[in-house]
Order: C-alpha cells, then structure tokens, then sequence
C-alpha cells in the first residue's frame, strides 16, 4: 500500500482536525480550517449540552469511483490538545464503529429506548482521548461508493484492513519518509477479536463445555469430525456444527449471562452475513452471522431508529448522497471477503519486534470470540512471559486478570461480553486510560 490509502489518508486527516499540530511545525492551512468548520456538528438533535467539539462528515477517498468514507470526530473532554487521539473500528468486516463502537460502547452519547434523545456516557473514552470513528469500508453505514463493482472487491488490501494491518501500513510507511512527517504512532489494543482461525474455532468450541452452552455429545461430534486447520470444512463437520449453533438461537452468543432482545419489532437477533474473514469453517454456518446485542439487548433497535432520522442525517452531515437504502449496523451487502489471512499473528509479532505497544483485551463472558480462543491464540505467538496470571482491580473488586508477555499485555475484564465498554462501561475507561499512559493495571485494591 502507499499513500493514497483510504485508511493513511484518514487518520492524517483526523490528525489535523483534532487541532494537532504535524510534528510541532506544520500550520493548518486555511483550506483545512473551511473544512474543519463545515464538518462541526452544532445542532444534534436530542443531544445534551457539552463543552467539546465534535465533527462529521465524509473524506473522498478515491475521487474516480466516488467513493467516501464517513467518521464522526469528538476533541477529549478536557485539554483536547495535549491528548492523544484515538482511531476506533467495529469489525466484522461490514460493522459500523459509529453504531456499535460510538452509541453503543465508548462514545460520549448513547442512545435511549423509545426517545429521540440521547444520553451522556459518563464513561465516554472522550475523557482520556481525542476519539474517531469511522465506518469502513464503503457500503458500511452512511460510508459508500458511486462504483458498485467496489463492493464485490472488498477485503484487506482495498481496506487497510482494521486495527493490526493499519498499525502495520502506518509502521513500515514511517520508516520511509522523512523525518518529521511521520505519525506520531505509540500502539494499539485489539479488544475479543479474531487472531488465528485454527486456535480461535479450537477455543470457541473449549469454551462453549466448559461453560456448559453444549453437550458431552457436541464436543465429541465437533472433536472427531473437524479440522481447524483447513479452510474448508467437510460436510459431517458442518453438521456437528450446527448443534453448537443451535445453543445461540436461545441465548446471546455475544453475552452469555444477559437476557435476548424480546421486543417484537427489534431485529437485533435477524442473522446478518459479516464476510469471510470469520473463522473459515464457522463463517460457513449462517448461526455464526448474527448481530451483536448490548447490556440493554434491544438498544441496536434504538441506535437504528436514531440513525435513520432526516434530521439527525442533516446534523451529522451524513447521507448527503441520498443512499438509496437504510442506515444499518452491519451491511448486508458484504456476504464476502476477497483476502484476509488465516492468522494475524504474524503482523503482530512483527509489530511487538519493532517496539509497538500491543495491548490484546478479552471480555469474558463473551461467546463469539471468548477469553479461551484468545489464549490459545496468544500462546501460539510464543513470546516469552514476563509476569504470570494475576488480578487487576477495580477500585475494591476483582476487574479481570493479566498476563504480560514480551512487548505484549493481555487483559481480561471479568462479567463482561463481546463488546467490553458496553457491560463494563468503568473498567474499560480504566483500561483504556492505563494502556494509554502506558502504565500497568492496579495489581491490589484501592
């Protein structure tokens, strides 16, 4: 990849808009502030007052096909300027970052049921960091393209591919310009994502016994006909399987401890296609493609709802095309994915080896990509431990447990699902602020 990445662009861009200043020399241009000050969001509807700058809007991405990416952009709540900013992406691929991530998880608003306002999040990571969400690739959310044989060629290299390929496109690119031109770039964290299809299909069906969601029987069945370690399944696998999905049509895979979504209108549990770059075997079965829920399971309804509000589309700049179909969570149109390794492990050792912050965190009631997978996946990369198993606090209370590998800590946030800053609003901002400060979690209670 070179410059001209959507994803390069972006963050550079956002950079700028944040008020920072490139390598303490580089002005904004005036051109860049016309910009700043058409993308400012002054009149949301049902927001409460605050005192930070927030910005939506699109950057062009590839002029000739048309295609556009959409972000919405808030300056920390406190000294915006002497903080770092923090890229936000929601995975899938095909998930929105500013349904999921921003309204449902770590933003400064979050949406309510049946009401047309909004309510602050006392837990917002605004308080430790300039935020940006951006919903990526195009066709996802208000993000689109005037080409439509675009979608059919989505993966990771049109992409930028989320957090650990973008941290690696922006690693190797600063070694190559000049100096003072670079990102300023310190590290990422990777929260209950898929690392390495083998040990990721191998912990979700661990992890399912052991917390008792599937039968002596199913783990027997699943053991004796799958292979992880190919990417396609044989047919008495896939039937194995599909007694493991069954569990999740009654329960939240994303949560196994909270209640379903019972409201009758709500789709928040229609199944959703997310693409391939699922685990390959699993992404072949139709239960592995459902939509997220939250602590309030039915609250993607409310988020919905919001989005898809005339008004709402005018404050935030977005839909400026007439895109001829809803705002959803996850699109339907990407049901595939052109190429995505079978392991990300590599790019992250390689990372870790050239002195990148990497912080893996893992929620651990989650069922979709639990704490179990997470640990295989982490024990394959092999690096040495530096500090074993042990607590870290919440104030008073257990918050979960770490391990720190070389150049690596891994993090888990105990009673909390899929999307960790949803059921654990407190513990993730703690989190988020210690990984920032690059500062080890409280080992004792405080």
């Amino acid at each position: 990849m070179n410059y001209t990445s959507s994803t390069w662009r972006i963050l550079l861009i956002s950079l700028w808009w944040a008020g920072a200043v490139v390598s303490g020399r580089q002005q904004l241009s005036r051109h860049t502030l016309l910009e700043q000050d058409g993308d400012r969001v002054t009149d949301l509807p049902g927001q409460p007052p605050v005192s930070f700058n927030q910005y939506a809007g699109y950057v062009t991405v590839n002029e000739s096909h048309g295609r556009a990416l959409f972000y919405w952009f808030f300056e920390a709540a406190e000294t915006p300027h002497e903080k770092p900013l923090l890229l936000w992406l929601n995975g899938g691929p095909g998930c929105s970052s500013i349904g999921f991530g921003n309204l449902e998880e770590l933003g400064p608003f979050k949406t309510h049921k049946g009401k047309s306002e909004l309510f602050l999040n006392r837990y917002s990571w605004n308080k430790a960091a300039n935020l940006l969400f951006l919903e990526s690739p195009v066709g996802v959310g208000f993000s689109y393209t005037n080409t439509s044989s675009d979608i059919k060629q989505l993966g990771d290299k049109i992409t930028g591919h989320y957090v650990p390929q973008l941290a690696e496109l922006i690693f190797d690119n600063n070694k190559i310009i000049s100096e003072g031109n670079g990102i300023n770039f310190k590290g990422f964290m990777i929260g209950n994502a898929l690392l390495d299809d083998e040990t990721d299909q191998t912990g979700m069906i661990d992890y399912a016994w052991d917390h008792a969601v599937i039968s002596d029987r199913v783990l027997s069945d699943i053991k004796a006909k799958c292979n992880f370690s190919v990417a396609k399944p044989s047919n008495s696998c896939d039937e194995a399987l599909s007694g493991y999905f069954q569990v999740y049509r009654i329960i939240d895979m994303y949560s196994l401890y909270t209640p379903s979504c019972v409201d009758a209108d709500s789709n928040s549990t229609r199944p959703h296609m997310r693409g391939h770059v699922s685990p390959r075997i699993f992404s072949k079965n139709k239960g592995w493609h459902r939509k997220p829920t939250g602590y309030d399971p039915c609250q993607p309804k409310y988020t919905e709802l919001y989005l898809n509000k005339p008004d709402v589309q005018e404050a935030l700049h977005a839909n400026t095309t007439r895109i001829p179909y809803r705002w959803t969570h996850c699109s339907d149109s990407i049901t595939f994915w052109n190429d995505a390794p079978p392991s990300m492990l590599p790019t992250i050792k390689k990372l870790v080896a050239g002195g990148i912050r990497v912080w893996v965190f893992s929620g651990d009631t989650d069922g979709r990509i639990p704490v179990t997978a997470t640990r295989l996946s982490l024990t394959k990369l092999g690096l040495k431990i530096v500090e074993e198993w042990s607590p870290w606090y919440s104030n008073h209370q257990v918050g979960g447990w770490t391990i720190a590998y070389e150049g690596l800590m891994f993090v888990t946030v105990r009673g909390a699902g899929h999307q960790v800053p949803t059921f654990k609003p407190k513990e993730a901002l703690q989190l988020v602020d210690h990984f920032l400060s690059n500062q080890k979690l409280p080992s004792v209670p405080f």
